[in-house]
């Protein structure tokens, strides 16, 4: 009889982190199974980018997979680039990234020993049978599993405001920004509207000036927010030795804060990066109401503060912009007009002064962030949990519902004992669960659950076929 099997749903960054932590501190005879859709394990959407000027977010140095190994990722890059390898403070290109995750994980499976085995499958369904769970695969499979978890990444766009369905579904429009055909076949002279100016707003502005795109970039977004820029340097000191958890308190503190630095002649953004070991308790102890109220008037603004651009992207977004070639938008898309050569003309309601403009495009992109609100969500396994009641969206259509320790919460709220999720599907608890800095501490610490949990299960599972 083998011992318990741990499956994991989603071989993206994710996925593939929580079950090298999980290799790391389950008992011997744990099997951990990782489950992935696509061709390409240990990669996720952020990381299969091949384009080598989409880059990381966040400096080498804090990009380990491994806490208590910091310098991982920089000793890999040594080992690869030789002298030229980056430094502690450089931003390198996710699919560089994306290499050493996989790196990791391919030696992983040269360990061998059964611990690790990959199963690229489409799980349809996830039912509790007999004290153990069944997942249901594509092409008629199955698995038996003691534990699973949900790592499933994050959804396309959800459908712009102001786009009907006769819209959606025009040869003009692309719903998902990282699909094959975002920019398939397009004239490099044509315009281009991208829905959204955040970061993936961003990545698609590089892609098209790497690709020799001439014509005219329009982004449009409600209140035509960019990213701010990265600056070298260290974080600061927390703004205080105690931090209030009112949000306008909050609010209150952080610009004086900023204001201060600011007549020291000191950037922001060190103080913005002070306050991310707090960010994951502060949203957990604001009540409901302040959450409501941070995402229906804050959210925008703690985006592009929070999550800003290296400084090579940034330099080569206000290059576009000076030369005329890069516009920024905010307003509500109100109409669209087809013409006779395929090619669009969107209305939109201007946020400044209530007027009406008109942008014509080849090509209209949506990139409005990943879609979080799961009852709209058509992926086969999150449309089984919710009719099943094993899972429901979160009150703030940010994800699925958990508990601080990642377990799912079901149709009734009760906490599941075998289902768990990690990553993006989890930021209605958490908030913070992009950068991989916090993904990472999740992972670690649900690992270090799940392997105290192992030893209390009743009955082993028969390893796979």
């Amino acid at each position: 009889m083998a011992g318990p099997v741990i499956a994991v749903i989603g071989a993206g960054f994710s996925g593939t982190l929580v079950t090298l932590h999980l290799l790391r501190r389950c008992p011997p005879g744990t099997r951990v199974v990782l489950l992935e859709r696509n061709r390409r394990f240990a990669c996720g959407q952020a990381y299969a980018t091949d384009n080598a000027n989409h880059l990381l977010n966040v400096p080498a140095a804090r990009m380990s997979a491994f806490r208590d190994r910091p310098d991982d990722f920089l000793q890999w890059l040594r080992g690869r680039e030789g002298e030229d390898a980056p430094g502690p403070q450089s931003f390198v290109s996710r699919g560089l990234y994306g290499d050493y995750i996989r790196h990791l994980l391919n030696a992983e499976l040269g360990r061998g020993g059964g611990a690790l085995a990959l199963e690229r499958a489409d799980v349809l369904a996830l039912d509790p049978q007999d004290g153990e769970l069944r997942l249901t695969l594509d092409r008629g499979r199955c698995l038996r599993a003691s534990m699973a978890i949900l790592a499933v990444g994050n959804f396309p766009p959800e459908p712009p405001p102001g786009l009907d369905a006769a819209s959606r579904a025009a040869p003009w429009y692309r719903a998902d920004p990282w699909a094959a055909d975002a920019l398939a076949g397009l004239d490099p002279d044509a315009p281009v509207l991208l829905v959204g100016t955040g970061l993936t707003t961003v990545d698609l502005v590089v892609s098209l000036l790497d690709a020799g795109h001439r014509g005219p970039i329009h982004a449009l977004s409600r209140r035509g927010l960019l990213p701010r820029i990265h600056v070298p340097g260290a974080p600061a000191s927390p703004p205080s030795t105690s931090l209030p958890t009112d949000l306008l308190a909050l609010l209150r503190l952080v610009r004086r804060e900023a204001a201060r630095r600011a007549q020291e002649g000191l950037p922001w953004q060190p103080l913005v990066d002070s306050l991310r070991p707090f960010t994951q308790d502060l949203w957990q102890t604001l009540p409901a109401a302040e959450k409501a109220r941070f995402l229906r008037h804050l959210r925008p603004w703690w985006d592009v503060h929070r999550h800003r651009m290296a400084g090579p992207v940034a330099a080569r977004i206000a290059a576009a912009r000076a030369s005329g070639q890069l516009s920024i938008h905010a307003g509500r898309i109100r109409a669209t007009e087809e013409a006779a050569d395929g090619s669009v003309t969107l209305a939109f309601r201007r946020r400044s002064d209530g007027a009406t403009q008109a942008l014509a495009a080849a090509r209209v992109i949506n990139c409005a962030g990943p879609g979080c609100d799961y009852d709209r969500i058509s992926d086969p396994l999150v449309r089984h949990l919710l009719a099943t009641g094993l899972g429901r969206p979160d009150p703030f259509r940010l994800g699925l519902d958990v508990t601080p320790a990642n377990a799912l919460r079901g149709r009734d709220g009760a906490m599941s004992r075998q289902v768990f999720a990690v990553g993006p599907v989890t930021k209605g608890a958490f908030w913070e669960m992009t950068a991989v800095p916090d993904i990472r501490r999740q992972c670690e610490t649900l690992a270090e659950h799940l392997a105290g949990l192992i030893g209390a299960l009743p009955v082993a599972i028969p390893a796979p076929a």
